[in-house]
């Protein structure tokens, strides 16, 4: 039961997070859903260095992993919601912004966890 909790705190803190940083970041002009990139690349930064600490220092132990890891960056970004922006590019026949933000997602997201591990060593 703790571990649900710790996941479900961190989740809350997480979601709360990302909904504060689409809410200040994503476009209503021109649609650009930037808050969600941020998001979805600052925790794909996070869950490197988190995983990364946790795999080399031993400094972590699986409470703080299922807070953090699990739990914050598992409420802070969002695979839902960029799957239906996406869809709302394709919807719109906007084919370039889909492929500029699946492609960027997708590499930027990767490249961020990479960093964070690497900056932990």
């Amino acid at each position: 039961m703790k571990n649900v909790l710790l996941v479900f705190i961190g989740g809350g803190f997480g979601s709360v997070l990302r909904y504060i940083l689409s809410r200040w970041l994503n476009n209503a002009e021109n649609g650009i859903p930037y808050g969600t990139f941020a998001a979805n690349i600052i925790g794909s930064l996070l869950i490197g260095i988190i995983l990364g600490l946790a795999l080399k220092h031993n400094t972590l132990t699986q409470n703080h992993t299922l807070l953090l890891a699990t739990g914050f960056c598992g409420g802070f970004t969002t695979f839902s919601t960029f799957a239906y922006e996406n869809q709302v590019f394709l919807k719109a026949g906007d084919f370039t912004s889909f492929a500029i933000y699946t492609v960027a997602s997708f590499v930027v997201g990767f490249l961020a966890v990479f960093l964070g591990i690497f900056m932990v060593k």
